[in-house]
């Protein structure tokens, strides 16, 4: 297989920096990006800080109270209301701009996106360097964004060579330097190896990268299965194989809702998905679609989130389908579920028009 160069763009603390740029006298405050409940007061999570509010230990996910508490002897800090209008804007003129360096631009979320730029710079990681400084310096200067940049020959790498030198870092892993790379880095730091696999390999006595390649690819999938066994093995050492690949937009149409109280309780939860399915099923004849996917989405109380989707067998408009199906798949996700729930979300994607209809109300 040819040699691939992969980029890895993310940028800076964004929804913090993008309201530093919106207002420059916030640079040198604690600045907390909230997400704000419909329960009023200071009822809600953090959804960013910069890096003046996290030296205090404000994070993305802790309650805005905590955080509160956190920056009380503060009283210059700023706690913001999150604006996505904004951060999409803000967002889509940046990616406008790295796009156009991409062989292949794959758009991940408002603050990243992968490019794979091997034939652009000849497969040369010295000219991918170039590239990556090209694209921070246009970045800056027509939207004043600082993003950070990992350069590798694969995906996993480039995510997290782009956190090695946070903020406005830029970090090359070349396929030389793979090996001693992966030494300076902490299980923790490879996206897919979280708590739950650290404690199981802690109880092995396995605790560093180097550990951990003590064990054969047999001995991982006897411990956590064929497919997150053999994922750990490869990602141990470096080796990933996913291409970067061109998204198509996302057409779909969705409500979401944050709940009265955070609960966990099926009965409860079921009631506010009806009524969202309900609301969501006026525009989808607002819009004259039927759909083929249902999908159901939970933030948890740690604003960490849950999703549930299914596809089926032919493109309906019917409230009765949106409902079973979303009822099917809380019940799902509900299953093994210990967190409380703070916002629910109902989507159905795979549009298309009703042919042959000018109008869908004309079904009744």
């Amino acid at each position: 297989m040819k040699q691939r160069i992969v980029l890895h763009i993310d940028f800076d603390y964004f929804y913090a920096q993008c309201e530093e740029i919106r207002t420059p006298d916030l640079k040198t405050k604690p600045v907390v990006v909230c997400m704000f409940s419909d329960r009023g007061g200071d009822s809600g999570a953090i959804a960013t800080a910069n890096y003046t509010a996290r030296e205090f230990g404000v994070k993305s996910g802790l309650s805005i109270l905590s955080a509160k508490q956190k920056l009380k002897n503060r009283t210059d800090s700023a706690f913001l209301p999150a604006d996505f209008e904004y951060y999409s804007d803000m967002s889509e003129k940046s990616m406008n701009i790295i796009k156009k360096f991409a062989d292949v631009f794959e758009y991940v979320g408002r603050d990243e996106a992968y490019l794979d730029v091997s034939e652009k710079v000849e497969r040369d990681f010295t000219k991918a360097s170039h590239i990556a400084q090209q694209i921070k310096n246009e970045v800056r200067e027509k939207t004043k964004l600082t993003c950070s940049v990992g350069i590798s020959p694969n995906k996993l790498l480039s995510k997290i060579a782009s956190g090695y030198k946070k903020p406005d870092g830029l970090t090359t892993v070349t396929p030389d330097n793979i090996s001693e790379f992966m030494e300076t880095l902490n299980l923790s730091d490879i996206h897919g190896i979280g708590k739950k696999t650290q404690q199981k390999l802690a109880e092995e006595n396995i605790e560093t990268i180097s550990e951990a390649k003590s064990l054969d690819i047999f001995a991982l999938i006897n411990m956590f299965g064929r497919k997150s066994g053999t994922y750990i093995y490869n990602a141990i050492r470096g080796i990933d194989d996913e291409p970067v690949t061109i998204r198509a937009p996302t057409l779909q149409l969705s409500k979401i809702s944050t709940l009265r109280e955070d609960s966990v309780d099926y009965a409860f939860l079921e009631k506010s998905l009806l009524e969202l399915c309900e609301k969501l099923h006026l525009s989808i004849l607002k819009e004259n679609k039927m759909f083929r996917s249902v999908g159901i989405h939970l933030t948890q109380d740690d604003l960490s989130t849950k999703t549930r989707s299914r596809m089926l067998r032919n493109p309906t408009f019917r409230l009765d389908e949106l409902k079973k199906v979303s009822r099917q798949l809380l019940k799902e996700v509900l299953e093994d579920q210990s967190t409380l729930v703070r916002r629910l979300g109902v989507k159905v994607s795979e549009l298309s028009d009703i042919e042959g209809q000018s109008d869908i109300t004309s079904y009744f």
